[in-house]
């Protein structure tokens, strides 16, 4: 049975001081302990954040990027076993940011899942369409290309561990939230296209996320969906109140 989650990606945002106050606020309010709740904050953060989950039932670490390489002379990089090392398990790879912004092709984020996979993390790998790929009615065979290369050369163990984010990139931190039906279609589509690749069982036990400008009063209609296991959270994710009340929406 696929897990129902709710990832908090925090971005570039919070001091460590403001980020660990965040956590206790989190760990006060949130009340569902049914589902799984990972916390993406920035790497500094991640070891002080370590330390305040450790023991905490149902709450997890995630890194939001890490390197293709195991090590080396990478200025700025942070690698898969240095996240594992301070007590992360999950790490978010392939966000429509580090694609726009840091130009992250498809074959490098497989390069990235299969590292991750590599040092027993576990991926949480974003997919999602351009306004403009949705108004020329291309958007599922951009999602279907972006799991095409960078997911679908992984053997069928390696991604029986892999967790997909579905972020329409035109409803990322603009408000715009897809409606249930984008919502549900999408993550469908999604789901037949693992049942193509490896088969029904795997379909239905992979976990499908959805993120684009969800909050507390939108939340509980997009995870009623049949095909959507809960939700990767931008911005709402750095308001303890809201957060919570997101994952209480299950």
């Amino acid at each position: 049975m696929r897990k129902k989650i709710v990832a908090g990606n925090w971005k570039m945002n919070t001091t460590l001081t403001k980020g660990l106050e965040l956590v206790d606020e989190l760990l006060q309010t949130s009340t569902n302990d049914s589902i799984l709740k990972i916390i993406a904050p920035p790497f500094i953060h991640l070891a002080s954040v370590a330390d305040k989950l450790n023991g905490k039932e149902g709450f997890e670490l995630a890194a939001q990027n890490c390197h293709q390489s195991a090590n080396g002379a990478f200025t700025g990089e942070v690698s898969a076993e240095m996240i594992v090392s301070v007590g992360a398990k999950y790490v978010i790879i392939g966000h429509s940011e580090r694609r726009i912004y840091f130009g992250e092709t498809n074959a490098t984020l497989y390069q990235k899942v299969v590292t991750a996979l590599a040092n027993n993390l576990v991926p949480i790998f974003c997919v999602g369409e351009s306004a403009d790929d949705r108004s020329a009615n291309v958007h599922l065979e951009t999602v279907k290309q972006q799991l095409k290369e960078g997911l679908f050369n992984l053997q069928l163990d390696d991604f029986s561990k892999v967790i997909i984010a579905y972020e329409p990139v035109w409803a990322i931190g603009t408000g715009a939230t897809a409606t249930t039906h984008q919502a549900q279609g999408m993550h469908n589509f999604i789901r037949s296209e693992i049942n193509k690749k490896y088969g029904k069982d795997i379909s239905e036990n992979t976990s499908i996320l959805y993120g684009g400008s969800v909050n507390a009063e939108n939340a509980k209609e997009l995870f009623a969906c049949l095909d959507v296991d809960g939700g990767l959270i931008g911005g709402a994710s750095l308001k303890a109140a809201e957060f919570a009340s997101i994952i209480n929406s299950f």
